[in-house]
């Protein structure tokens, strides 16, 4: 089984982290099987899974039940389970609620949004044995209040604030960062400036490692699949040899290329 050194061992190394959203038993055993690093049970469940328009909805109960039988699936995986909208309002409602994760699902890590003001949270969860991954840059569940999904940190004053974010995040006590639809460079920066794992989404392939939806690497999203990700599907005659694929492209830095990066 993976840990929290084993993942920051390979930052040090310079070996690229693997990751996917895993939200069923068989396809986290997949996942596992190939060779995966890391399996995230993400809220993106309620826009690929549940069909709705954003991952607002999702509720605490949900990603419990969904990591759940992830952990089944994949009992030796380092599973990340996503905290949704408005479970981490105040750090007190926070550790309630990771905790009741943690407790019942068998995760090793819970994942949440934002930066500075976050702060106070994750150093309360971190300081009570609950491991976080932080997550800067475009924010799912924010989507309302940043007009909706878009490229962050592309003038100076924003990529001044997520580099800081990120570094007070690590400060706080976070192990792992998500930088999702940031510039390469800005990516690249943080990942040299902080001395935990960050784990990009259309951020460039200068991140130490790299996350995709499952649905939108295996191009099954209804709909336009996001310009930052791949048809890893595409030629394989499995979703076996797509997931292995996505680890080897990966691994070698093949992806992801200019055409995946901002």
């Amino acid at each position: 089984m993976k840990t929290i050194a084993n993942l920051k061992d390979k930052k040090n190394t310079g070996e690229k982290l693997t990751c996917l959203t895993a939200y069923d038993a068989s396809f986290a055993a997949l996942m596992f099987d190939a060779g995966i690093d890391i399996i995230l049970v993400g809220d993106s469940l309620g826009m690929v899974v549940q069909g709705k328009e954003t991952t607002i909805p999702v509720t605490l109960e949900e990603i419990i039940y969904h990591t759940t039988m992830v952990k089944r699936g994949a009992p030796n995986a380092f599973i990340i389970a996503d905290l949704p909208f408005m479970t981490f309002s105040d750090p007190q409602y926070a550790l309630k609620n990771a905790g009741k994760v943690m407790k019942r699902t068998g995760a090793n890590m819970v994942k949440l949004e934002g930066g500075n003001e976050m702060l106070e949270t994750v150093s309360l969860l971190t300081s009570r044995g609950i491991p976080v991954c932080g997550h800067l840059g475009l924010l799912p569940q924010s989507v309302h209040k940043m007009s909706g999904y878009r490229v962050q940190g592309k003038s100076e004053d924003e990529a001044s604030r997520i580099l800081n974010d990120a570094i007070a995040l690590e400060n706080a006590g976070a192990d792992l960062l998500v930088l999702e639809c940031v510039p390469t460079k800005l990516a690249k920066d943080i990942s040299e400036k902080i001395s935990i794992p960050t784990i990009g989404i259309g951020a460039g392939v200068d991140c130490d490692g790299q996350v995709l939806v499952l649905y939108d690497m295996l191009n099954i999203t209804k709909g336009k699949r996001p310009s930052f990700s791949k048809d890893f599907l595409q030629g394989k005659s499995s979703i076996s040899d797509a997931i292995s694929a996505y680890i080897t492209d990966v691994k070698s830095k093949a992806f992801p290329a200019d055409e995946h990066s901002f």
